[in-house]
């Protein structure tokens, strides 16, 4: 299935038993449940589903997993998160000979390109695949921004079709709007921006939170395209404390709190992380269950 880039796309979360390996039945359950809020795409192996620690054989395993699950309902994504350009390609090769529909790349880890250098990598790989791919751009927490010229170098890449707008500017939807027009789908990246972007034009919203809350997130953004602001403003501030757990470093312990406490994900991550403890644990508990608590009625939509 082709991705349309619209709609909400969760970053889903990678699940672990107690002995450090997958947990398949757990991740079907939470997969259920995004599909049945009505997500629009499923992304696998970003920074949620700690893509750093995963073997080879683990994204295998999940991607074929979840391109059976899905049945064709949505189009499954891989993120590509790589140092070296010859890696990145490979993991084109393996997302393609898996069966997954579209990628999300990150610039290359651990080394700042510069205009070229950035041009090269996204255009090298774009064009050994026939994929088609999504830039995954924030430099608050990879460093290398990639700049309006360079999409516009890059987009002679045709399969090139979105973008993962994690700037932290608002202000850059209504700047690649004006520059590309429909050309390139732009997907809000940060939760706690993301009805300020839809509301500015965005296509859709690579989510965090969604993880936990499928349903609360779906709604926001069907009423903000729908034109039913007021509605989707009163469910957003009910979920900000919420989503502000979405741009923090912890993001994965917190969002894994967060899908344990509504009862479709578990806390355990794989080391270096760890599991929350102390009064942080408390702390971040408490806005949890302070937000199931008060959970919103959603409307019919």
């Amino acid at each position: 299935m082709t991705p349309n880039w619209k709609g909400v796309y969760p970053a889903v979360t990678t699940k672990f038993n107690h002995n450090d390996e997958l947990d398949i039945p757990l991740f079907e359950k939470n997969l259920q449940a995004q599909l049945d809020a009505g997500v629009e795409g499923i992304i696998l192996g970003g920074t949620l589903g700690e893509a750093s620690v995963l073997s080879t054989n683990e994204k295998e395993i999940l991607v074929k997993f979840t391109v059976e699950k899905v049945a064709g309902k949505v189009p499954v994504i891989i993120n590509i998160a790589e140092g070296s350009t010859r890696e990145a390609l490979q993991q084109a090769t393996n997302a393609k000979n898996w069966g997954a529909q579209g990628l999300m790349i990150l610039p290359p880890m651990r080394y700042k390109t510069d205009h070229r250098e950035t041009v090269t990598y996204f255009t090298t790989i774009g064009n050994n695949t026939d994929l088609p791919f999504m830039i995954y751009n924030n430099p608050i927490d990879y460093k290398t921004e990639v700049s309006l010229d360079m999409f516009e170098e890059i987009i002679a890449c045709q399969n090139f079709q979105a973008i993962k707008e994690s700037t932290r500017d608002v202000t850059n939807v209504t700047r690649l709007k004006n520059r590309f027009g429909d050309r390139i789908k732009i997907l809000c990246g940060v939760d706690t921006l993301a009805m300020e972007e839809l509301c500015l034009g965005a296509d859709g919203w690579v989510a965090g939170l969604v993880c936990a809350f499928p349903a609360e997130t779906v709604a926001i953004y069907k009423l903000v395209k729908a034109g039913r602001l007021q509605e989707a403003i009163e469910i957003y501030r009910w979920f900000m404390p919420l989503l502000e757990l979405d741009i923090h470093a912890k993001l994965v312990q917190y969002i894994k709190l967060a899908e344990k406490q509504t009862g479709i994900g578990s806390e355990e991550v794989r080391a270096p992380r760890l599991i929350l403890a102390g009064k942080e644990r408390e702390e971040i508990l408490k806005i949890i269950n302070d937000g199931i608590a008060s959970r919103p009625t959603l409307p019919l939509l």
